[in-house]
């Protein structure tokens, strides 16, 4: 785990590439969430693409607002949202500034700080082992056990 931890952060160029390209190279990398209270990490396991341009589901369809501003700028941000009043999404902003591109983190294979992420998500220790199946199974569930919430806004 520790070679995971110490590999490389990926630059910034990475995500300043078309959307579909970056969502499928996403696949297989490690989410790493560092805070003061250590370091949880998981590998991407599925993703969503959304253009602005023509993907009406995406954020940006209708243009620049003050809460999808961030998803206007330049690859490499994390985007966070609240939705269905109720969970967190986290998308890595793609592509280059202006163009309102993103991909939504859907799920997660955890590898680091599995406990912490238990705790985040269901506030107790781990019930039964199902309870880990469904850890980060759903992009709610990943900003949940990952503690990505309105501070992240």
């Amino acid at each position: 785990m520790t070679d995971l931890l110490s590999a490389k952060k990926l630059s910034k160029n990475f995500y300043r590439r078309d959307v579909l390209i970056v969502a499928k190279d996403l696949l297989g990398k490690i989410f790493v969430k560092k805070d003061k209270n250590g370091i949880l990490a998981g590998k991407i396991v599925e993703v969503e693409a959304y253009h602005g341009d023509f993907d009406q589901a995406a954020h940006t369809y209708h243009g620049k607002t003050k809460r999808n501003e961030i998803m206007f700028e330049a690859g490499g941000c994390l985007y966070v949202y609240f939705t269905y009043g109720s969970h967190f999404c986290c998308n890595i902003v793609t592509g280059k500034k202006g163009h309102g591109t993103a991909v939504l983190i859907r799920a997660l294979e955890p590898l680091t700080g599995v406990d912490k992420m238990i705790k985040n998500r269901f506030g107790r220790n781990l019930k039964n082992e199902k309870e880990i199946f469904n850890l980060t199974n759903g992009p709610g569930k990943v900003c949940a056990a990952c503690g990505i919430n309105k501070s992240h806004l």
